[in-house]
């Protein structure tokens, strides 16, 4: 006998059950008469900020998402600005057909104060381009403090023309925060959605009803493996996680050099002229400069002690063996960053030619890109 459907959680969209405390979306029986129910798991998240897998993998995300291209629906893609290529939902096209996509990059908070912000929807425009997208806009916002969200909802009016809306994205960049956000706002909270730092939080799709009939739909992240957080702990993921304004770090190099960023990335200015190596980290994290003979045994020794996160000497044991990246800098008018997803970034003036090797757990995307400040 088939157990009664007793509808989908609030929190994540998965279909509530009460047979199996293991298995997501179990409540128990006395949560099933409230007016807004929620499974045990995102209750855990909300009230205990629980870590809590789930028996579901890409596989099952995917098959969410597939159907996208089917519909008559205005996509909205949420990037994380922070980290930009990590957050890049690849193969948007696959999924989402003829439809049109409105670009948002979320936590425009954590940048800089003196960046200019046409600057950076320009410079998201071309890297979409650049990417095989052509959004319709891009909108920039900061879910977290409530920054342009009215600009975002006029943008989202004007080009869904009566339909549907998706909004899709990979794990962490904020799409149900912002959409909690709106919520919020506009006099709907009991909705709240569940949102955590953890990768896997929504867990199917979760319609929210429009007055016009149709609905907005957050759909749960695609975990990108490539990102770093996906190789730490919980605790150490809370700590390369920006929450605050990024406050840019200057060192002043000479070839011969290395930079640790704490114990997840090590940055080797092998060749060139003296010049600035600007970090844009988490403003916690530890940063160690050392001379680039010594780099191999200072991690060798301090890797999990000085050198964290990882924090312990079994979290560094567990991270992937390090890979190296080669990077040469050619001498040029335009800032060069360079990128190691999920954790930051680096940039470069150009001012002078730079060899530069960043070294970084095997599968964490480093690459270069344009400047973007």
């Amino acid at each position: 006998m088939t157990e009664q459907s007793h509808g989908s959680c609030a929190g994540c969209g998965i279909a509530i059950q009460t047979a199996d405390a293991k298995k997501p979306g179990y409540a128990p029986e006395s949560a099933l008469g409230r007016k807004v129910i929620i499974c045990q798991r995102c209750y855990r998240i909300k009230h205990y900020n629980e870590v809590a897998p789930v028996g579901m993998g890409d596989d099952d995300f995917l098959k969410i998402l597939d159907g996208i291209g089917s519909t008559e629906s205005l996509v909205v893609m949420v990037v994380d600005i922070f980290d930009f290529q990590g957050s890049w939902l690849k193969g948007l096209p696959r999924f989402v057909g003829k439809n049109p996509i409105l670009l948002v990059g979320n936590k425009v908070d954590l940048l800089p104060r003196n960046i200019n912000l046409n600057r950076v929807r320009n410079w998201m425009q071309h890297e979409a381009k650049e990417r095989g997208l052509r959004p319709e806009d891009v909108v920039l916002i900061s879910a977290q403090k409530g920054l342009h969200i009215d600009e975002l909802l006029n943008r989202i009016g004007e080009l869904r023309k009566g339909r549907d809306v998706y909004i899709v994205g990979v794990t962490n960049v904020g799409k149900s925060t912002m959409i909690n956000r709106i919520l919020h706002d506009y006099g709907a909270a009991e909705l709240e959605i569940t949102t955590s730092p953890f990768p896997g939080t929504t867990l199917d799709k979760i319609e929210i009803p429009l007055e016009d009939g149709r609905s907005i739909f957050d759909t749960p992240g695609i975990i990108n493996r490539d990102q770093i957080g996906h190789m730490v702990s919980p605790t150490d993921l809370r700590k390369i996680t920006p929450t605050s304004r990024i406050n840019s770090k200057v060192y002043q190099l000479d070839d011969g050099q290395s930079l640790f960023l704490g114990g997840l990335a090590r940055i080797d200015f092998v060749r060139g002229e003296r010049q600035p190596f600007i970090v844009y980290v988490d403003n916690d994290l530890y940063i160690h400069r050392t001379k680039l003979e010594k780099a191999d045994e200072v991690m060798q020794k301090h890797h999990g002690t000085l050198l964290v996160p990882p924090t312990g000497e079994e979290a560094a044991k567990a991270l992937p063996p390090f890979v190296k990246h080669t990077f040469k800098i050619n001498k040029s008018t335009m800032t060069t960053d360079i990128v190691i997803s999920g954790l930051g970034w680096v940039s470069i003036q150009g001012k002078h030619e730079a060899s530069v090797v960043v070294h970084a757990p095997k599968g964490v995307s480093v690459g270069m890109r344009k400047g973007l400040i």
